[in-house]
């Protein structure tokens, strides 16, 4: 999964196909992909319903697709994984609120993580 962790690493943006192709920003921590949706973040509807969601990540350095796979999704327990949630929290650009971002994830938006899967 080479290719996975490091188009993952170098871009901050994938797109998930959800209810149409969403575009998300999401941070790279401890082999998957972590994001957050809800409460004033990114709007990715049914995601948190999901049992696996199509990925794609594309080349930072010309906007190709990179590569397209498959990630089993997950809802973390913010408190059970404080790291991910830092990370994703140093990675938020222009959060209104930097100093209570966390606390307010913790209470109004879901952390999920995406596994990439191998093909069956």
């Amino acid at each position: 999964m080479g290719v996975i962790e490091e188009g993952a690493r170098k871009s901050g943006i994938l797109w998930l196909s959800l209810d149409r192709q969403r575009l998300a920003w999401h941070v790279w921590h401890d082999g998957a992909i972590y994001l957050v949706t809800g409460g004033g973040e990114q709007d990715l509807p049914h995601l948190t319903e999901a049992e696996r969601v199509r990925v794609t990540l594309r080349s930072k350095d010309n906007g190709a697709r990179l590569v397209v796979f498959e990630a089993a999704v997950e809802v973390v327990d913010q408190a059970a994984s404080p790291e991910a949630v830092a990370a994703l929290a140093k990675e938020r650009l222009n959060a209104p609120d930097a100093a209570n971002l966390t606390a307010r994830w913790a209470t109004d938006s879901t952390v999920v993580r995406l596994t990439p899967q191998e093909p069956a």
